[in-house]
């Protein structure tokens, strides 16, 4: 999928005082950096060739953005001339980072996250309970302050990005998260306040889609239906024709309370029979005798799993699953499908009766061939995710952006 940054769609007018031939200057900068931080490490033929300006356009893109301390010029390892000199490529500052913050009903997750999705450190923080929103802001501070001598020291924050499992609006307002028990709580601007730093928040789903969309199994792919499993929770996140959909205020994507069961198993949504109700990781943990099991341990335990309650579960949870995705693909005409986490870990054990869903029941699907995919990025995905948001204002005008 092509950064909306690389060729706007309308000519865009300049702002009062600015020239037109300014606002070029911002969009090539923006086309460059970006499309470093998504693919690393390229040559100035190869920026030139991919965003369509010529080799001496390309190097004072290049040289500003170095002077801006955002891209380094490294070894390319091929040898050129007789003397054997290495050509150079061109990478982003990696030390150039963002802070990355996951709210979970049992944890908090904070990570520092460079230009180009490389993550440099990591801090898991459990909790018996779900942490209400100014017990969470002071976790996320406390974290950032075990970080802060490292940090200091080597790396320039430029914002912080947050994911919460809920519906999140445009200004970071968490309108209610059933999972940690939050209702219309400015939880953005706590921890802004607290850390000094812009936050960005949006619902974790949503950015996990945008993560595979840039970094993961979804590079390159306009359509795409993404679906999360969470230890009690499900969400989804959908890019259609490149775009990352978002609907009134921010809130598309609720796809874990698609009603599968009217007579099912209750929601914390009020309603029965939702999905995230219906294909659960904690209805199955207690069958396995394990708890808090990691996306990784999950692939174990269900790889060797005879025990029949087990295996009965499992069965009845993809049938559910394989229900659902063959909804979504009828509403959505996804060309890839992606599953991450928990629903990720389903797909490993039943990814043909799965792959049936996608590809044989859907209408018209004798046209189509849709991918089904688990999420590339693993256990990095939501920690690149929220990333993403903390580097928006600076991957859209680089030269401008003060942090």
């Amino acid at each position: 999928m092509t950064p909306a940054v690389f060729e706007p769609a309308t000519p865009l007018a300049p702002p009062s005082g600015r020239t037109t031939n300014d606002l070029i200057r911002q969009q090539n900068l923006a086309s460059v950096l970006s499309l470093l931080h998504l693919r690393g490490a390229l040559s100035r033929a190869q920026l030139g060739a991919a965003i369509g300006l010529n080799r001496s356009t390309v190097t004072g893109l290049v040289m500003e953005l170095t002077e801006l301390g955002l891209v380094r010029e490294v070894a390319a390892g091929e040898r050129t001339g007789r003397v054997g000199r290495p050509t150079l490529d061109i990478e982003p500052e990696d030390h150039v980072s963002a802070l990355s913050v996951r709210a979970e009903p049992h944890a908090v997750t904070v990570a520092l996250v460079g230009l180009g999705g490389v993550v440099h450190a990591r801090l898991r923080h459990d909790t018996a309970s779900a942490p209400s929103p100014r017990r969470f802001v002071q976790i996320v501070a406390s974290s950032v302050e075990a970080m802060r001598a490292d940090i200091d020291r080597h790396y320039r924050v430029v914002g912080a990005g947050l994911a919460v499992p809920g519906l999140v609006n445009a200004n970071g307002s968490v309108l209610v998260s059933p999972t940690l028990g939050w209702k219309r709580d400015p939880v953005a601007a706590r921890l802004s306040d607290e850390l000094g730093l812009a936050v960005t928040a949006g619902n974790d789903a949503s950015i996990g889609a945008l993560a595979e969309s840039r970094f993961g199994v979804g590079v390159g792919v306009s359509n795409l239906l993404y679906l999360g499993g969470a230890m009690h929770s499900i969400g989804g996140g959908l890019i259609i024709d490149g775009t990352l959909l978002r609907g009134t205020s921010g809130y598309a994507g609720e796809l874990g309370h698609t009603v599968i069961d009217p007579r099912g198993r209750a929601c914390v949504c009020g309603r029965r029979g939702c999905l995230e109700a219906e294909v659960r990781l904690d209805l199955l943990e207690p069958l396995l005798g394990r708890r808090k099991l990691d996306e990784d341990e999950l692939d174990v335990e269900l790889g060797v799993a005879r025990d029949p309650r087990v295996l009965s579960e499992v069965t009845r949870q993809v049938e559910v699953l394989s229900l659902a995705l063959t909804n979504f693909v009828n509403a959505f005409s996804p060309e890839t499908v992606v599953l991450s986490g928990y629903l990720g870990a389903l797909l490993s054990v039943s990814r043909e009766r799965l792959a049936e869903a996608v590809r044989v029941h859907p209408l018209g699907a004798e046209g189509r061939a849709i991918r089904l995919e688990r999420a590339h990025l693993r256990s990095r995905l939501m920690l690149i995710g929220p990333a993403e948001l903390a580097f928006a204002d600076l991957l859209a005008n680089p030269a401008g952006f003060r942090g």
